[in-house]
C-alpha cells in the first residue's frame, strides 16, 4: 500500500470509545463539571483569602490552572464525539490537542518539583524562606514551568508534523497524544521515539527525582524535631502534595512509558482517562481534605456566603 503524505491527511478516526456511549457522556460530563468547579474554587480561595497569599498556595493555584487546561484540552472534544456515530478529529485539531496536552504535561512535572522544593525550603531552611521564595522568584519560577512545558511540546509537535500515514488514518485512542500517533504512522518514527524517551528522562524523571530528594531531606529534618506536634504540623503541610505527586507521576508513567507490546484498547483508554481526566478532578479534592488551611478558607467562604446580610 502506498504511503499517503501527511499533508493530505484531513482527519483521524478515534477507535478507543467503548460502546456504552450514553453512560460515558454522562460520566465524563459529571467529571468535567466537578473539575471546573473544584479547581475554580481553589483559584478563588487563593485569590480572595489573605491567609493563602503565600508561595505554597500560589503554586497550588498554578496547579489548578493546569488542571483546568488539562481537562479543557481533551474532555469537550471527547464529549462531542460520544454523541456522534463516528468519533473523529481533524488533522490540525489533533496536532493542536497534542500540543496543548504536552504543554500541560511538561509544565505540571516541573511545577510539582517546584512545590516540593518550596516545602523543603520552608521546613529545612525556614530562615532563608522569605528570600528564596519571594514574590518575584515565585512568579519567575511559575513562568519557567510553563516555558519548560512549551519547549518540550514544541519539539514533539514539530516531529509529529513530519509523520506520514498509510491507508485509513485510525487512532486506537479517545484523544490525540504522541503514543497513538506513533502507532498509526507508517513513516520512520525513530526520532519521535527518541524524543519521547529523552522527554521521559529530562521532563518526567528529573523532576520526580527532585521531589524524592526534597522529601528525603524533609523527612530527615522532621525526624530531628524534638516535639511530636512540630513533626505532625510539618508533615501535614506535605501530605496533600505527596498524594498529588504519586497520582500524577504513576499515571503519567503508565501513559508514556508503555510496554513494547502496548496495552489492550480498553486498558489504553483507562490509563489515558486516569492521566488526563480523573487526576485533574482529584487534585482539588485531595487538597481540600488534607490541607487544614484550604479547608478553613473553604469553610469561611461557605459561612460568609450563607450568612444573611444585615
Amino acid at each position: 500500500m502506498a504511503a499517503v503524505n501527511q499533508t493530505q491527511v484531513t482527519e483521524f478516526v478515534l477507535l478507543g470509545f467503548p460502546h456504552v456511549r450514553p453512560f460515558l457522556f454522562a460520566l465524563l460530563l459529571a467529571i468535567y463539571v466537578a473539575t471546573l468547579l473544584g479547581n475554580s474554587a481553589i483559584l478563588a480561595l487563593v485569590s480572595l483569602d489573605p491567609h493563602l497569599h503565600r508561595p505554597m498556595y500560589f503554586f497550588l493555584s498554578q496547579l489548578s490552572c493546569l488542571d483546568l487546561c488539562y481537562s479543557s484540552v481533551t474532555v469537550p472534544k471527547i464529549l462531542a464525539n460520544t454523541l456522534r456515530p463516528r468519533a473523529t478529529i481533524s488533522y490540525r485539531g489533533c496536532l493542536a490537542q497534542m500540543f496543548f496536552l504536552m504543554v500541560c504535561a511538561g509544565a505540571e512535572c516541573a511545577l510539582l518539583a517546584v512545590m516540593a522544593f518550596d516545602r523543603y525550603v520552608a521546613i529545612c531552611r525556614p530562615l532563608h524562606y522569605a528570600q528564596a521564595m519571594s514574590h518575584g522568584v515565585c512568579a519567575a519560577t511559575a513562568a519557567g514551568c510553563w516555558l519548560w512545558g512549551l519547549l518540550d511540546s514544541a519539539l514533539h509537535t514539530l516531529l509529529a508534523t513530519r509523520l506520514s500515514f498509510c491507508g485509513a488514518t485510525q487512532l486506537q485512542h479517545i484523544f490525540c497524544d504522541v503514543p497513538p500517533l506513533l502507532g498509526a504512522a507508517c513513516s520512520n518514527t525513530r526520532p519521535n521515539e527518541l524524543a519521547l524517551h529523552a522527554s521521559s528522562v529530562f521532563v518526567g524523571l528529573s523532576p520526580f527525582l527532585l521531589v524524592v530528594v526534597s522529601y528525603l531531606r524533609i523527612l530527615a529534618t522532621v525526624l530531628r524535631m524534638p516535639l511530636a506536634t512540630s513533626r505532625h504540623r510539618a508533615l501535614s503541610t506535605c501530605s496533600a502534595h505527596l498524594l498529588v505527586v504519586a497520582l500524577y507521576f504513576v499515571t503519567a508513567n503508565l501513559n508514556y512509558n508503555r510496554p513494547s507490546s502496548g496495552y489492550s484498547p480498553a486498558a489504553d483508554t483507562l490509563v489515558s482517562a486516569l492521566y488526563c481526566i480523573v487526576t485533574p478532578v482529584l487534585n482539588p479534592l485531595i487538597y481540600s481534605l488534607h490541607n487544614q488551611e484550604v479547608r478553613g478558607a473553604l469553610r469561611k467562604a461557605v459561612w460568609a456566603r450563607g450568612t444573611p446580610r444585615s
